[in-house]
């Protein structure tokens, strides 16, 4: 979002088999050749996963010779993680991927990705700083980022007029409003047991740092001022019943009980909407957008330092051609036609596209249908939170792992089994030690 030496630095050779710092300044490599072939056209094989893309590759494809993409749509995000993980330890990894931020650190630790700063990096001004800043660690950088995910509010306009309640600017003005509506039986939010990125982009927001890089060390804090007062908002809706807690596991009754009334508000972004979309029935012209709540004594604005599902397309290492694969991957994030598709959410996902002027796409990236007369003011608070997508989160080397075990603490406080403070705890002493066990110089 997502380094050693015989000396072990951030990363051990046993552990890992190369350096991270190895990686950052290695260049191409035996894997790096970028000559077409004798036979016909370079063809890329690319996964992903996202509405639309297949309508991009087809785009692609006819407006170039030289090079193809082969295009394998998987399933979802998490069976992307696990299919790649099999085809980088079988030797067979596509060249280029679909992924979010939160894994790029991940996979350069694990040796996976190729570094393409050669190829792309004449193109920095062509991004949001927030998007740019997901597709590289460490300064350089291992694919192009294809979208970015500034959040706000989307609420119910029926149901805050009928009980008197305006748009909350403050998370404690939030907590007001869930306590007004849970006397009508509705919840302010809905928490899923198997999704702690409330958490997360909450502590993001407050200035937490999770990972960071000290000296040649990582530092690890889950217990920084930033995430305690995350916590505690968190801790005061559960402890309230202020939220909704339906799986994301049966995403129709989600979408049913936002359409039916049972819970009035969503801090998401751009892509969100389109489920709403494909999946309302009756509410149609009844949400709205404002900024996404801030902490007490801070000025609004959307969002408030986050940065959370930008999505990259990754090149990996094993790619034979991986000049023709970053050429591509850029060619799918600045093509208008490309850009137009994936941000609409009715031919793509609804991103709102990485970049820097993609204001221009606004139109494309949220919903008339679903905004009603509320479509042209949420326009603004979109536009407003295109530039305020923070760029110094860190997605620490075993993020995978780590995000799996807040998963399971996180379903636990839903639950009321323990309390936000203790599963921070957890999380610090547990993160600290999965990083030591995996050879890695740790602090905190």
């Amino acid at each position: 979002m997502n380094s050693t030496s015989p000396r072990r630095r951030f990363l051990s050779a046993a552990a890992l088999g190369l350096a991270l710092t190895g990686l950052l300044t290695a260049c191409g490599g035996s894997g790096s050749g970028d000559s077409k072939s004798a036979s016909g056209p370079v063809t890329l094989p690319f996964w992903g996963w996202a509405n639309g893309q297949d309508a991009v590759v087809e785009a692609f494809n006819a407006a170039h010779k030289d090079v193809q993409l082969k295009y394998t749509k998987v399933t979802d995000q998490l069976t992307m993680q696990k299919q790649l993980t099999n085809a980088v330890k079988a030797g067979n990894a596509p060249c280029l991927v679909q992924n979010t931020a939160e894994y790029v650190t991940s996979w350069v630790s694990q040796d996976a990705l190729a570094d393409i700063t050669p190829y792309v990096r004449a193109d920095k001004g062509r991004f949001n700083p927030g998007s740019w800043s997901a597709a590289q660690v460490q300064g350089r950088l291992y694919g192009v980022p294809t979208s970015s995910a500034p959040n706000f509010t989307i609420y119910r306009t029926d149901l805050f007029t009928r009980y008197g309640i305006r748009p909350p600017a403050t998370w404690d003005e939030f907590i007001a409003a869930g306590k007004v509506l849970k006397k009508h039986g509705i919840k302010i939010t809905n928490y899923a047991g198997e999704d702690p990125s409330t958490l997360e982009v909450l502590a993001m927001q407050a200035g937490a740092h999770w990972y960071a890089i000290d000296g040649n060390a990582w530092k690890i804090d889950f217990q920084d001022p930033g995430t305690l007062k995350a916590a505690q908002v968190i801790q005061e809706i559960v402890d309230d019943d202020l939220n909704s807690k339906l799986s994301f596991a049966d995403y129709a009754a989600v979408q049913r009980n936002y359409d039916n009334g049972g819970t009035a508000t969503r801090q998401i972004s751009t892509w969100q909407m389109a489920g709403m979309v494909q999946n309302f029935t009756k509410s149609f012209g009844k949400w709205a957008l404002s900024p996404w709540p801030t902490f007490a004594g801070e000025p609004a604005r959307t969002p408030a330092g986050t940065n959370l599902t930008g999505s990259v397309t990754l090149v990996t290492k094993s790619c034979a051609h991986q000049r023709q694969a970053a050429e591509a991957a850029l060619w799918m994030s600045t093509d208008a036609g490309a850009v137009r598709t994936m941000a609409s959410p009715t031919t793509g996902n609804g991103v709102m596209p990485a970049l820097a002027n993609s204001g221009a796409y606004v139109d494309e990236a949220i919903s008339a249908k679903l905004l009603g007369t509320n479509y042209a003011p949420a326009k603004k608070v979109v536009t407003d939170s295109l530039d305020t997508v923070t760029t110094d989160w860190t997605f620490g080397p075993d993020w995978t792992a780590m995000f799996t075990e807040l998963q399971n603490g996180w379903a636990k406080v839903v639950g009321k089994q323990e309390k936000v403070t203790d599963l921070l705890a957890h999380m610090q002493q547990w993160t600290v030690q999965d990083l030591k066990s995996r050879g890695i110089d740790v602090k905190g």
